[in-house]
């Protein structure tokens, strides 16, 4: 049996930026441990597969650990692969997922991911935390992940966790979060306790990012960084319960897996 794969970096304009996922298109659905050890085997932060439903398709993301319920940039990856490999020739596609109905669209090579919002309330803030990150935060949110606010840009930068400590949290990931130098707002996103240190450009983080930063900023259109190695670039919107997440993405390499 042969898959095709493709390698796509999401959010980014240039090659080796943003964050690269996988992509298989499927025929139907496979064995959840053979999608799980292939996701292994390509050892990215995500690899996304889909199976086309009528005039839709359904979307399934794995970690190299783990199946998630929900993932940009694998998302937007998806959507790059089907708009520009396999002759799709609509202007808007619908995902049925984990996370519900996921839509993407297209205008003039950007990409934008409709996707639910996911705004965090404070809670107190753990001791692990703060051993994890090694800097206290000024505030600590919640929803799927911690956010950790701090005072500025150059702080976020400068955080080497300790990864071991931070997998003993009771959420999926941890963001660290700041008002941006040249941007409304910048991030970072570790998660261990999922297989992924630190995860270069992360579209389900910014469900919860946008939310917050549109209602302390009292703006609905925001403009971010995430501050990873390789770095990426999101234009974003908030509309209540959904968010709008947009960026570019550029393929890698396609192929096929050999089973």
């Amino acid at each position: 049996m042969k898959i095709p794969i493709y390698q796509v970096d999401a959010f980014t304009d240039k090659l080796f930026g943003g964050n690269p996922a996988a992509v298989c298109p499927l025929e139907k659905w496979l064995d959840t441990e053979l999608l799980q050890n292939i996701a292994e085997e390509n050892n990215l932060s995500e690899t996304a597969f889909f199976v086309k439903k009528g005039k839709d398709f359904e979307l399934r993301w794995f970690t190299p650990k783990i199946e998630v319920d929900l993932c940009g940039h694998a998302t937007l990856a998806s959507a790059h692969v089907i708009f520009n490999h396999l002759d799709y020739d609509k202007k808007l596609i619908t995902f049925f997922s984990a996370s519900g109905e996921l839509k993407v669209s297209i205008k003039n090579d950007l990409l934008t991911l409709d996707f639910p919002s996911s705004p965090p309330s404070p809670v107190e803030m753990p001791a692990e935390l703060i051993q994890g990150l090694g800097k206290r935060p000024n505030e600590v949110f919640k929803s799927r992940d911690y956010l950790a606010l701090f005072e500025n840009e150059d702080i976020i930068l400068s955080i080497e966790p300790n990864f071991d400590t931070l997998r003993k949290l009771d959420c999926l990931g941890v963001i660290v979060t700041a008002e941006g130098d040249k941007s409304d707002f910048v991030s970072r996103f570790f998660a261990p306790a999922a297989g992924i240190n630190e995860d270069p450009v992360t579209g389900s983080a910014h469900t919860t990012l946008i939310p917050f930063w549109a209602k302390r900023l009292n703006k609905n259109t925001l403009h971010a960084f995430q501050l990873s190695r390789r770095r990426g670039e999101i234009f974003c919107e908030y509309a209540e319960n959904r968010v709008k997440i947009s960026g570019h993405a550029v393929t890698f390499f396609e192929g096929e897996i050999v089973l």
